[in-house]
């Protein structure tokens, strides 16, 4: 086996490495080694469909590295420091809710958190309200059967971005270190919410069901 065999052979390993990975940035990290090793081999063959199928890859794996890089800093910092849910906002769908409107009731299915972004809505069986900044709802993923703990009404015209369960599993999946911060964010809104629940506040993120 010669060098140039041993590079492509190189590039053929990291390859599949990558294919084996199941936690995101290690595997964008090997994928990246592995289409620069691939496009070595294929400049030194002189193959250029190989040149051009790894080149066109390497863009791809590099902005998804980025993208999970910058996520876990946004948590680590929001867990470490103001508590912010804005790194959520990527991941959700934009709706807007009329007052009076019932986001969900206490023990209907869960499947999906809310980050709000305008606008007042309550929690009446806790009297907690919930502003801007919040997020409500994520106690339903690990609650018994999936069920909600309480009831989300609207009290005036407001937004929020309702971000699905699956989507925070993926991520979480994707990168333990993101699911670390997350469990530890929402732990410190849970026990900051028992310090504030006095009726008619309005703490950003002192409710969690």
């Amino acid at each position: 086996m010669n060098g140039i065999e041993a590079i492509g052979y190189l590039g053929t390993v990291l390859t599949v490495a990558a294919s084996a990975m199941s936690t995101m940035i290690p595997l964008r990290i090997v994928a990246l080694m592995a289409s620069l090793a691939v496009i070595t081999y294929g400049i030194l063959i002189g193959s250029m469909p190989v040149v051009l199928t790894e080149a066109i890859q390497i863009p791809f794996n590099a902005f998804r590295l980025y993208q999970m890089v910058r996520l876990v800093r946004d948590v680590e910092r929001a867990a470490g420091g103001d508590l912010s849910f804005d790194w959520l906002k990527p991941f959700g769908q934009g709706r807007r809710f009329r007052a009076g409107e019932t986001l969900f009731r206490q023990g209907e299915p869960a499947n999906e958190l809310f980050y709000v972004e305008s606008g007042l809505f309550r929690i009446p069986e806790h009297g907690i309200a919930v502003g801007p900044g919040a997020i409500v709802g994520e106690l339903g993923m690990l609650s018994p059967g999936n069920l909600r703990t309480g009831s989300l009404v609207c009290v005036t015209d407001g937004s929020a971005r309702c971000i699905a369960y699956s989507e925070v599993k993926q991520l979480y999946y994707q990168n333990p270190e993101f699911g670390f911060y997350f469990l530890k964010l929402t732990s410190e809104r849970l026990f900051q919410g028992a310090l504030k629940s006095a009726p008619d506040r309005v703490p950003a993120g002192t409710e969690v069901l």
